[in-house]
Order: structure tokens, then sequence, then C-alpha cells
């Protein structure tokens, strides 16, 4: 007998990877139109119900009538832990591909994607063949792209949608309330009432300086871990070099995107579904 014939056939999933705010889930709900996929999030904070913009959630209208899976579906104060982004992540995985769709997984916590792939007894790459994309933003060129960032998520109303959600005897290590964001503006919420408009506004300062300053060692960290990932674990990370997607302005800037993003990535996804995998 041909033991060859025994093996089992390995089903194809991509996984998007990057630093926070480099166009991750721009990339997947593209590649999910071109490849009838559907996405599966893996970013931690926005698997929870609620403060959409502080997360930073893909809003209905980006996400172009793509079924997305493990986004703001859980209460805000429940746990969310490694193993059961595994567990929620492989049920997600086994529906989409017995609908003959494409599983694109999503998202920055990288811990989690790794607690996935690299699972004790090697069981997820013996089902599945992966193909990794990083969308690559040097942190010199994001830095400046995540303080504008926070700054227009004021302006899109952050500030009271986390008032809205602000609990004085909250535990910050719970729930969605760890997302960067949250515990920043503690003070100005607890003390907000007793202060006048200038002692506020200092206050309010000082929690959006912090929020940066944190997003930014985020990016940092996220960044280190991708490469720790390729360069000592030896995942096969495709790099896509997206700097001049946010050196460049309007239609300049869409442009960069196809060439430098869309275009690659589809020429790579390509090549991966073309490959048969025992």
């Amino acid at each position: 007998m041909d033991v060859n014939n025994t093996k089992q056939h390995k089903e194809k999933v991509v996984i998007i990877m990057g630093s926070t705010g480099t166009g991750k889930s721009r990339l997947s709900v593209y590649l999910a139109s071109c490849y009838q996929g559907e996405i599966i999030n893996s970013d931690k904070m926005q698997v929870y119900e609620g403060l959409d913009i502080v997360t930073n959630k893909v809003t209905e209208d980006e996400q172009l009538g793509i079924p997305h899976h493990l986004l703001g579906m859980l209460d805000p104060y429940a746990d969310f832990t490694v193993e059961h982004f595994r567990d929620m992540t492989s049920c997600a995985i086994e529906s989409i591909v017995s609908r003959g769709r494409l599983p694109i997984i999503v998202g920055g916590s990288n811990t989690y994607i790794e607690a996935l792939i690299d699972d004790d007894d090697n069981k997820f790459r013996s089902k599945y063949d992966c193909c990794f994309l990083w969308v690559d933003v040097p942190v010199s060129v994001l830095d400046s792209f995540l303080s504008k960032r926070v700054d227009k998520m004021i302006e899109n109303g952050m500030v009271d949608e986390l008032r809205k959600m602000f609990d004085p005897n909250v535990d910050y290590s719970q729930g969605i309330f760890r997302s960067i964001g949250v515990p920043e503006f503690d003070q100005y919420f607890r003390n907000e009432p007793s202060l006048d408009k200038e002692a506020r506004a200092t206050l309010l300062q000082k929690a959006i300086s912090e929020m940066k300053e944190n997003t930014y060692k985020l990016a940092c960290g996220q960044l280190e871990k991708i490469n720790r990932l390729r360069d000592i674990k030896g995942w096969n990370i495709h790099r896509l070099n997206a700097a001049e997607v946010f050196i460049k302005n309007g239609k300049e800037a869409d442009e960069a995107w196809k060439k430098f993003v869309g275009e690659p990535s589809v020429e790579i996804v390509d090549q991966f579904l073309s490959n048969v995998t025992n």
C-alpha cells in the first residue's frame, strides 16, 4: 500500500500579521473578497462587545459584507484566554473550510496566534497549511500615524465612549478594560466632576499622551514578536513593506497600497493556494 495516499490533505489558512495601525484589516477584507474568504479576528480586545472606537474595530461598512468571526461578541467583563482563542478559532476554521471558503486570521495578538499555530501536540500544523503575511511599516513612520489616529479617535467620540463604560471599581486586568485607552483615562473620569475647566483639560491631555505612548510601545512589542517568530522560530513570513502607503496621501496612498500591499499579497496567496500539500 502507498503510505502517501493515507496522509491527510491539509486545508489552507491565511494569517495576516503586523503592528497596530498598519492596515491589517484592510488587507484581510481585500483578500477575502478575492478568494471567497471569511475573516477570524485575532485581536484579543476586539473580541469584546463595546468600545468600538477605542479598540479600532473594523466597521460594518469596512467589512463589505464579508463574514467576521470572533469580533465584538464577548461580554466586556468576560475572560478570554489563549485557550479560549485557540478553541474558538479552531471551530471557526472548521466551519469556514466545511463551506468551501478560505479562513483568514487577522489581528495583532501575536501571542495568541503563536499558541494556535505552534500548539503542544502540533495538531494545528498537521491539519492546516499556513500562509503568513506581514504588513510592515517602520516604527519611525508609524509613530506619527498612531499619534494622529488617537487624535482622530478623540474627534470620533472616544472620550464619551469611554465615559459610558467607566467603572470606578473595575479591575483593569479584566476583560475589555485592559484595552489601551481605558486605564489611561481612569484619573480623568474619576476626578472630572470636582475639577475646574483648566484642570480637566490638563488631565485630559495627560490621558491622551499616555494613550499615545502606550500605543507606540504596543506597536514596538508587536514588531519584536513578529521578528522573533520569523528569525528564531523559523516561521515563513512574507513581509510587505507598506511604508510608502503612510508617506503618501490620498490617491497616491491608495496606489501605493495596491502596488506594495494588495498586488504582492495576491501573488503570494495565488501561489500558496496552487500548492497541494499533504
